[in-house]
């Protein structure tokens, strides 16, 4: 693999003739690392080991055993992904036309190969991977928020359905004392839970509205929201019940801006909020803290003051639907579907808690990459104008 700057992404080439091999290295020297193979099964190899990382395969038609086109078929069944290019010296026309329609190719390169051809062409091959890759991201964020709102709407409406079936069950003891107190309780329950699915659904669709269309939800990643201004429209329209708010801190250290669909990170900030002022609900002098980091990560941190996670609770919040609130329609799988959300665009959550102290979560936003080191599989040579074919 030759030498090149830190990308996460990496082309493979196939060539059975070792010069092309070698002057194709060097074309793209310094642009992106390079996977070298001599055939289509020593290419099936690569895949197989760094598919992940391969965003172009570039493949000349021409080899013994399997021809490219063979290759290309195969790669765009199991690496759909990837991104085809086919390199020939034929003008047959058919050929092309059956590659092109059954191997998915985006390109074909005719040899002899150009150096500022080859490098133009990967070069909109990697916009294009990227184009598709930041796509599927954003489909799967958006599949992850719809499950998530599911689910947050699903538990207040539980809580105000069992409420009502209660009230209605006790309707014969209207005439007890405490009745009226008990009725008042549960209005003010199912009110602050109805508020919260509005809540939930307007926030929702403004985040939707202001996008304006599919094509710009389509560049919603490339939007620049900033984490303090996320918090605070959160905090502006979230239906706090009596002094909710005042319990509440925000410390901005170091702002940064949320650029995988704000929308997801507004659904989970809201769900950490709810999350932390139940457990507020009984300490006797309530305290919830966020705060905004951009060290060697972009985080947000929500603490409280609370009594606290159990350990053996805490090991399973992110992966079993557990939960310390049955009783008010909670079934567990708010915390799993934060962190899935988080993931889908390659962040996490972190729990720190300890009994009797209170509660920290977490969200990262993904860490910084460290440079990469490339190895050279192939020594490259000094850049020459073109490829012999």
């Amino acid at each position: 693999m030759t030498s090149a700057m830190h990308t996460p992404f990496s082309i493979l080439f196939v060539d059975d003739d070792e010069m092309s091999r070698t002057h194709f290295a060097r074309a793209v020297q310094g642009l992106y690392p390079v996977h070298l193979a001599r055939n289509a099964d020593e290419a099936l190899d690569i895949l197989g080991e760094h598919g992940a990382d391969i965003a172009v395969l570039v493949t000349d038609f021409r080899m013994p055993v399997n021809n490219g086109d063979q290759l290309l078929r195969e790669a765009a069944q199991r690496y759909p992904r990837i991104v085809r290019i086919l390199v020939t010296a034929y003008a047959d026309k058919d050929m092309l036309l059956r590659t092109v329609n059954t191997g998915g190719v985006f390109r074909i390169l005719e040899k002899p190969l150009r150096l500022e051809t080859v490098r133009e062409t990967l070069r909109e091959a990697i916009a294009h991977w990227t184009e598709r890759e930041t796509r599927q991201h954003q489909l799967l964020a958006m599949d992850e928020t719809l499950a998530f709102l599911a689910h947050e709407l699903n538990t207040p409406l539980a809580t105000i359905a069992l409420i009502a079936e209660t009230l209605e069950g006790n309707r014969a003891n209207e005439s007890h004392p405490n009745h009226q107190s008990k009725v008042a309780d549960a209005a003010t329950s199912m009110l602050a839970n109805a508020q919260y699915c509005m809540t939930l659904i307007s926030s929702f669709w403004a985040s939707l509205h202001k996008s304006g269309s599919a094509q710009s939800m389509a560049r919603a990643g490339a939007r620049e929201v900033r984490a303090a201004r996320l918090i605070a429209t959160l905090l502006d329209t979230y239906p706090f019940a009596a002094s909710q708010r005042d319990w509440i801190t925000v410390d901005v250290k170091d702002d940064f801006a949320v650029r995988a669909m704000p929308n997801c990170v507004t659904l989970v900030l809201s769900s950490l909020l709810s999350n932390a002022l139940r457990a507020l609900s009984h300490t006797p002098h309530p305290a919830l803290h966020i705060e905004v980091l951009d060290n060697l990560e972009p985080v947000i941190r929500v603490r409280d003051n609370g009594p606290g996670i159990a350990p053996e609770i805490k090991a399973r919040l992110l992966r079993d639907p557990i939960t310390t609130h049955a009783d008010e329609g909670g079934h567990g799988m708010g915390m799993i579907f934060c962190n899935r959300i988080m993931r889908s665009f390659g962040g996490s959550l972190e729990i720190d808690s300890t009994l009797g102290a209170g509660t920290t979560v977490t969200m990262l936003f993904g860490t910084r990459k460290a440079p990469a080191k490339a190895t050279d599989a192939e020594k490259p040579l000094e850049p020459q104008s073109s490829l012999p074919g």
